[in-house]
């Protein structure tokens, strides 16, 4: 997102749980694209308000998968803010080969970013 529309928003990337490092093959497939991610960490909710995001400042939340949908409707009951949930392919377990294992990723990052440009329009930065 930040790589796509650079300073257009403030973006936030969360999760219903911070038990993990940032997958090597997310790390390798955002790379082929020149997405640096292998600084980047994963946080929960909760990290996220405990740092000071407060949710109710956001405009939008984007779920992943449906326990993040669930969490992030939870959290944000009170406040005015819009949840979209974008079913994307899970590629954690898929694939025999390392290979194999890539394409899921890709395919995953790619419909990603098909929805962020569905979503968001045309990159105001290089993509």
């Amino acid at each position: 997102m930040k790589r796509m529309y650079g300073q257009r928003a403030y973006v936030q990337s969360a999760g219903v749980k911070n038990d993990m490092e940032v997958d090597g093959f997310s790390v390798a497939v955002c790379q082929e694209l020149g997405i640096e991610l292998s600084r980047h960490r994963s946080r929960s909710f909760e990290e996220m308000q405990e740092w000071g995001d407060d949710l109710s400042q956001f405009d939008l939340i984007i779920a992943l998968s449906p326990a993040s949908q669930r969490m992030a409707l939870e959290l944000t009951r009170y406040h005015h803010l819009d949840i979209e949930y974008w079913p994307i392919l899970d590629p954690t377990g898929l694939g025999e080969t390392r290979e194999a294992k890539l394409a899921a990723y890709r395919q995953a990052r790619d419909q990603i970013r098909t929805r962020m440009l569905e979503r968001f329009g045309p990159p105001t930065e290089p993509a």
